[in-house]
């Protein structure tokens, strides 16, 4: 019988090279930090929840750990099957926004910029998405067309929104989160003052809901669901999550594969350095910054455009939490694009499993916003744990090496010892 060949294994230095090959991704690092940040912040959770529960004589002790369990359940803690196919399917579709924010803080932290405007375009999305959405007079047969244009409005009047810091960073050098935090009390009024001149043309007066934007249901325009609503029935979900995951592949491949994304992280990385390159900075400012304002449109325009969420048009007193939440989703994911989706998704995540959290146990649904809190609070510090973990592999790698030389340098000599003596020869030339 013949013999089977089989493949020889690797040597263990091979599996350690290949290990250490690993470990010196960026991609690796920043896993490995985000990974730290949430364990941090559940841990700390934790601890409030027992603090909570010893102080408190209402709560039992042994809910802390229930409530840990339900908190990292999610939607799955729900109950049935239904409850957590209708959960889970509502917990995609509110990702969307805070994925397409998150995409619009990590483009600017890649140009080396602070992008705290996201609230002020994220108003300016949703406002121009609205007025076309509900102004159009549709058919079944066009009202796809009017979603498509309605959505286009949108982008555009964000990127718009999100060249004016651009601007002023490039040509005036005026700090843009001085800008960013005016943009957004501006759009916030004119918002309000849009659809305060319109009187009753768009205002929920049917359903009563006088502070709130019609739905765009109700003009027949709203985001395919593609099927997705009988697969978790009872939600709303559309395919607005797809739309963002396939915008966030597009972005990293913006990032990390064109031209145009070396700039943008040259420019990040040294303004001054990528100018005397040949590279146009200021040009690349602007760019960054209109990119990051109409991927912040973008995802208050597939909000809305849902057909079943309402837009309060009375803003000029608050701002979107979105807008905002997309920081945290950004610093988590440490502004690689594809972290953003699975960061998004996680928080939305965490916070399905607090609004389980009042049903099951004698917590308040908003102790899983601490949680939420904490991993935040310990994502701000996820470029330090990228640094001592960059520093550890690196100490490893020299100790490694050094090991390396040093058993090779062991080994020439042993090998020089055995070696017989050369043939000496007379004074005549012969042996």
């Amino acid at each position: 019988m013949k013999k089977e060949l089989k493949m020889p294994s690797l040597l263990p230095e091979d599996r350690k090279e290949k290990w250490y090959a690993f470990m010196r991704k960026g991609s690796t690092r920043s896993i490995l930090s985000s990974l730290i940040c949430i364990a941090g912040g559940v841990l700390v959770g934790f601890v409030i929840l027992l603090l909570l529960a010893a102080f408190t004589e209402s709560i039992p002790f042994f809910d802390a750990f229930t409530g840990l369990f339900i908190i990292l359940g999610g939607p799955f803690a729900a109950g049935n099957g239904a409850d957590v196919l209708f959960q889970l399917g509502d917990m995609l579709l509110e990702s969307t926004p805070l994925l397409m924010t998150g995409l619009s803080v990590a483009i600017a932290f890649k140009t080396g910029l602070f992008n705290i405007g996201a609230p002020g375009q994220y108003l300016m999305g949703a406002m121009g998405s609205l007025l076309v959405a509900l102004s159009i007079p549709t058919t079944p047969g066009t009202a796809f067309f009017v979603w498509l244009l309605a959505l286009a409005v949108g982008i555009l009047c964000g990127m718009i929104w999100g060249a004016i810091p651009g601007l002023f960073k490039a040509l005036f050098k005026v700090n843009e989160v001085i800008v960013c935090i005016m943009t957004n009390w501006i759009a916030a009024n004119i918002v309000s003052w849009v659809f305060y001149s319109t009187g009753e043309r768009y205002i929920n007066i049917a359903e009563t809901k006088t502070k709130f934007i019609r739905k765009t249901i109700t003009n027949g325009v709203m985001t395919p669901k593609f099927g997705l609503d009988k697969l978790f029935p009872g939600s709303h979900i559309d395919i607005s999550l797809l739309i963002a995951i396939l915008i966030a592949i597009g972005v990293y491949i913006l990032i990390n594969k064109t031209t145009l994304g070396y700039e943008l992280k040259a420019c990040g990385f040294n303004k001054d350095a990528s100018r005397y390159a040949g590279m146009n900075e200021k040009r690349n400012i602007i760019l960054s910054m209109i990119i990051a304002g109409g991927l912040a449109a973008c995802g208050a325009s597939l909000w809305f455009l849902n057909g079943q969420n309402d837009f309060l048009w009375n803003t000029y007193l608050s701002l979107p939490n979105d807008g905002f939440n997309g920081i945290p989703v950004a610093l988590l994911a440490s502004n690689n694009p594809l972290g953003v989706i699975f960061s998004s998704i996680f928080l939305r995540y965490i916070g399905k499993g607090g609004f389980n959290l009042s049903g099951y146990t004698a917590f308040n649904e908003y102790v899983s916003n601490l949680i939420i809190a904490m991993i935040i609070y310990f994502a701000g510090f996820s470029k330090l744990l990228i640094e001592v973990i960059t520093k550890r592999q690196d100490k490893k790698n020299e100790a490694r090496l050094a090991a390396q030389s040093a058993a090779a340098a062991r080994e020439s000599m042993t090998e020089r010892e055995q070696m017989p003596d050369s043939p000496k020869t007379t004074e005549g030339g012969e042996n």
